[in-house]
Formats: C-alpha cells, sequence, structure tokens
C-alpha cells in the first residue's frame, strides 16, 4: 500500500485561480513524464473514473478473469483509505498495487509517478489506474493515460452527464454498469447517451452488468483492439 505524498493545500487555506493553475500545469508536466517512462514499453493506460459504488472494482476483477490469459495487466487503485479495493483485485489474479490518498478526492499524476517506482509494470500490455470515486476532481488531472474511461451506474440516475459536463467531455468511453438493476430503476440509457453525446459527440458507450455478463464480452473486445492498436503503432515500419 503506496501513501504519496501530496501536494493539497492544509486544510482551511483558500487557494487562488493562479494557484489552482499551476497546480494543473505542475500535474501536466508530471504527466507527459509519465508517457514518457511508459513509452518504451508500449503500455496501454487506462484511467477509469465513477462515482462511488459505481462498480469500477468489480468490473476490474471480472475484467482481470476474462483476461489476464491474454492480456498482461495490471491495476493502480486509489481510495482516501483502506486496501480493500487492491485485496479484491489481487484475488482475481491481477497484480494490483493501492495508492491511499490520505483524503484526497482524487489521483495526481504524481502520485502515479512514484507508485511506479514500486511496481512491476515494465512486461505490462495494459495499466489500468482505478481512480478515485468523484465525478468532479478526477476529470482536470491528467494522469498520463491513453484513454478515460467514465463508469455510471444505472443507480446514480441518467442526469449524470449534463451535471458533471467535464468528466464526460474529457472521456473516450463511457459504460453504464449494473444494467441488471435496468428494470427495477428509473433510468434510460437512451437519454443518458443523448446527454453525454451532447457533450462529447465522439463518445463511445458501452452498456454492462459485471454479475450477469452483459456487455462484458464487449468491453474486452474494446480493450483488446485498444491493446493491439498500440502495440501496432509502436511496431517498426
Amino acid at each position: 500500500m503506496l501513501q504519496p505524498k501530496s501536494n493539497r493545500a492544509p486544510a482551511g487555506t483558500v487557494q487562488c485561480e493562479n494557484t489552482t493553475l499551476n497546480l494543473l500545469k505542475a500535474n501536466d508536466f508530471v504527466a507527459r513524464a509519465i508517457r514518457d517512462k511508459l513509452a518504451p514499453h508500449n503500455i496501454l493506460v487506462i484511467n477509469i473514473c465513477s462515482s462511488p459504488g459505481s462498480g469500477k472494482t468489480t468490473l476490474m476483477q471480472e475484467t482481470g478473469r476474462r483476461l489476464k490469459d491474454t492480456i498482461k495487466m495490471g491495476v493502480l487503485v486509489g481510495d482516501p483509505e483502506t486496501e480493500r479495493d487492491a485485496i479484491r483485485i489481487r484475488e482475481a489474479g491481477i497484480d494490483c498495487l493501492q495508492i491511499v490518498t490520505g483524503g484526497m478526492c482524487h489521483i495526481e499524476a504524481q502520485m502515479i509517478l512514484q507508485a511506479l517506482d514500486h511496481f512491476n509494470y515494465q512486461n505490462l500490455d495494459l495499466l489500468f489506474i482505478e481512480n478515485v470515486g468523484n465525478l468532479v476532481c478526477p476529470a482536470a488531472f491528467d494522469l498520463g493515460e491513453d484513454f478515460r474511461v467514465t463508469l455510471l451506474s444505472s443507480t446514480e440516475g441518467d442526469d449524470k452527464p449534463k451535471k458533471y459536463p467535464r468528466m464526460f467531455l474529457t472521456s473516450e468511453l463511457m459504460v453504464v454498469s449494473k444494467a441488471d438493476l435496468l428494470p427495477y430503476v428509473p433510468f434510460s440509457v437512451e437519454a443518458v447517451t443523448k446527454d453525454a453525446r451532447d457533450i462529447n459527440p465522439t463518445l463511445e458507450v458501452i452498456t454492462i452488468s459485471s454479475l450477469n455478463g452483459q456487455g462484458i464480452d464487449e468491453w474486452c473486445n474494446w480493450l483488446q483492439q485498444k491493446v493491439n492498436e498500440k502495440k501496432n503503432a509502436a511496431a517498426p515500419v
């Protein structure tokens, strides 16, 4: 379990606009360093974001069970406290390192860079970053990823894209999770897709249930395609 140093201001302090801009600029600099560090290994990096309880960890477990024999993957998972999610992912046979943010509502690039010094990533095909559950703060922080994937569960309501537009604007894929509960909750996949694509017209959408398997093949195929594209792009002509 890794507990990185934080650049967060002490409680009770007020950060002015310039301080926030400087923080994001510094974060972007570190994100570029992460990309440079991983580039020689051709590792696909996916930043998984969502609200708490949307099913990120369960999806990581199911993904590991299905793909661990064909794709070498690892997970860096962030939470304010405890190592519970990392334990669950390791039980699925996937190498995982817990990043404890110490109350911070997101992961910053410096935390990822520090974590890589304690993680055997060199032979991976795919590195997941399971971000802290939050649809606001993580949207502002580049973690050196190739793709950002946002999970939105059927139990959250289908109004979230317009409420939290930056997260959906900066994502390449929206995964509607807990599809097995759709018959029992007031949630429209059609409506949430329309709202999300009003914000981001190129956003891809997959509907899944990690419990009954709906959409998991499509999700795994998407991952395999992106891994292959990363490898092919790096192959000599």
